[in-house]
């Protein structure tokens, strides 16, 4: 008896184990990286808003971004931050419904600039 609930117990539980949802990739081949402006889209690129949010500016126009956040990339009013700086970011994803839809979502890292003495 023992015997069989424990086989009942096992198969219980893994039939549950691939139950279980899995992240799947959502970039397809059409969704090619991309190198963007990104930025607070109010703060930075004087968009209509209530809250400081995440928008990137493709082929000079800004959009704002669906699938990363603001404070996902670091504090946003820090010296570097979104709402102080407009920086690089490596993207992919698609323009819906006049909002960026990111399927992936880079900063890249900041270029140093060389003073001249």
């Amino acid at each position: 008896m023992k015997i069989l609930f424990l086989a009942f117990l096992f198969s219980v539980g893994a039939t549950l184990s691939y139950a279980q949802t899995q992240k799947v990739s959502t970039t397809s081949p059409s969704d090619s990286l991309k190198i963007v402006e990104a930025a607070c889209g109010e703060c930075m690129f004087k968009m209509k808003g209530d809250d400081c949010d995440l928008a990137v500016r493709l082929d000079g126009k800004a959009y704002f971004v669906d699938g990363s956040k603001i404070d996902d990339h670091g504090d946003a009013h820090a010296d570097n931050g979104f709402c102080n700086r407009v920086r690089k970011a490596s993207v992919s994803g698609k323009i819906i419904d006049g909002r960026f839809v990111a399927t992936s979502f880079k900063l890249l890292p900041e270029e140093k600039t060389t003073g001249k003495n």
